[in-house]
């Protein structure tokens, strides 16, 4: 039977996106094809457990929860979790992917609320941007950038200026934790008139550095 490797399954508060602050399944896969200098989930790189998709669901069981989030790693590394994705809409069940963008998200089920990543500079992985994910993207879907700069900001500044995020995509800025001031990211978004979402990591906000409860 088909079956993922997964690092771990959580239940807690979405810190991120516009899901922020909703109780949420997290399902975190093992694995990822990016070394961002801010990853803080570099343990789920390698390791973890195989489990049926049975087994993954005798787990979801524990928790009275219709919300679930497919975080890493990066989910999308393992080819797997795109049926994955679609098992758990059908049955049910409200998902969001956090994806780095580093894989093809066309064949992600139309029903997934996707989280995309573009990597910025001095995340160190820029390189490894699928530009042409965004035109795969749909009305629900998030564009987040993380800021680890000035340069940073400025880079996705100008990114918006070239206008290939359609209008329907909601844009979210986030400061690198322990790089970036958030009320310096905000002043930022202010003084040019962005029309972006400032977003900050709620979970590290109500349990300091973990990444996940």
């Amino acid at each position: 039977m088909t079956a993922l490797r997964i690092t771990e399954i959580f239940y807690s508060i979405q810190g991120e996106s516009t899901t922020s602050g909703w109780p949420t399944i997290f399902i975190r896969l093992t694995g990822c094809p990016l070394r961002c200098q801010y990853c803080d989930t570099s343990y789920a790189f390698q390791g973890g457990k195989k489990l049926t998709y049975d087994a993954i669901m005798e787990k979801l069981k524990a928790y009275h929860c219709k919300r679930i989030c497919i975080t890493g790693g990066e989910p999308l590394a393992q080819p797997a979790c795109y049926n994955f994705l679609t098992y758990l809409a059908d049955k049910g069940y409200q998902i969001s992917l956090e994806t780095s963008g580093a894989r093809d998200i066309q064949a992600v089920d139309p029903r997934i609320m996707i989280v995309m990543d573009l990597k910025t500079p001095d995340s160190l992985e820029e390189s490894k941007n699928m530009y042409t994910n965004i035109g795969y993207l749909k009305t629900g879907d998030q564009i987040k950038i993380v800021i680890c700069s000035q340069n940073d900001y400025q880079w996705a500044k100008e990114l918006l200026e070239k206008n290939i995020i359609p209008a329907n995509i909601e844009i979210l800025f986030s400061p690198s934790w322990g790089q970036i001031d958030p009320k310096q990211l905000a002043e930022w978004i202010l003084a040019d008139a962005l029309s972006v979402r400032l977003q900050v990591q709620l979970h590290k906000i109500l349990w300091e550095d973990s990444p996940g409860r």
